[in-house]
């Protein structure tokens, strides 16, 4: 961590990948936050499916292409410093948009599996106003969570979907995720797809691209 409080860590340094409106030009903004092994290209892909005009999209590039080494039920201390630096990755993007003149509450961070649960994690991390959360197939970080997290997301709207036999995030996890946010006073829709797997569907995609489409409603 550096003197200002800004964490350098494995993540820092990594080209932000973007797409849709140029974020001069934008009204608001999507922070899109990958899974383990994949890329930043891959999930503007996926923001290329729920765009809108007006929207940019930014993707942080995990090092490696993961995030953190570990499960994220393991211990957090085990998955640093790429968690912290991942969240920093995800700071940075929201700076970005900021420096734009785009408000945070017009920025939605979108995260698929190991980029849901650092998406999660930051929200969690720094309550305050956002335009949105769509966490699919993610959710907070740590072996426990902690009994009380301190702040008020002032009715974000939060989107958790995910099977319910997903082979990386037990159901149980999705449901405590789903109640530290609400207790945050975030607007949580959480839904769980029967057989699914991991992966996104149609559904899923239906209900971020509202959640995006919301974003530039005056």
């Amino acid at each position: 961590m550096s003197g200002d409080g800004r964490v350098d860590g494995p993540h820092q340094g990594q080209q932000l990948a973007t797409s849709g409106t140029d974020l001069e030009d934008a009204e608001a903004a999507l922070v899109l936050t990958h899974g383990r092994g994949a890329t930043a290209r891959g999930m503007l892909q996926l923001a290329d499916e729920v765009y809108q005009d007006g929207v940019a999209a930014l993707a942080p590039q995990a090092a490696r292409r993961t995030w953190y080494p570990n499960s994220f039920l393991a211990p957090v201390e085990r998955n640093e410093p790429g968690r912290s630096s991942g969240l920093q990755a995800i700071s940075d993007a929201i700076d970005a948009a900021n420096d734009a003149g785009i408000p945070t509450e017009r920025v939605m961070l979108i995260g698929f599996s190991q980029g849901a649960c650092l998406a999660s994690e930051y929200l969690a991390r720094n309550p305050r106003r956002y335009g949105g959360l769509a966490a699919l197939s993610g959710g907070l970080i740590g072996e426990q969570l902690d009994d009380e997290y301190p702040g008020d997301l002032e009715g974000t709207p939060v989107f958790l979907g995910c099977s319910d036999v997903d082979p990386h995030i037990p159901e149980e996890r999705v449901h405590e995720t789903a109640a530290v946010l609400e207790s945050m006073n975030a607007d949580v829709t959480k839904r769980l797809y029967e057989g699914m797997g991991h992966g996104i569907n149609e559904d899923e995609l239906g209900v971020v691209s509202g959640m995006v489409a919301a974003l530039t409603d005056d």
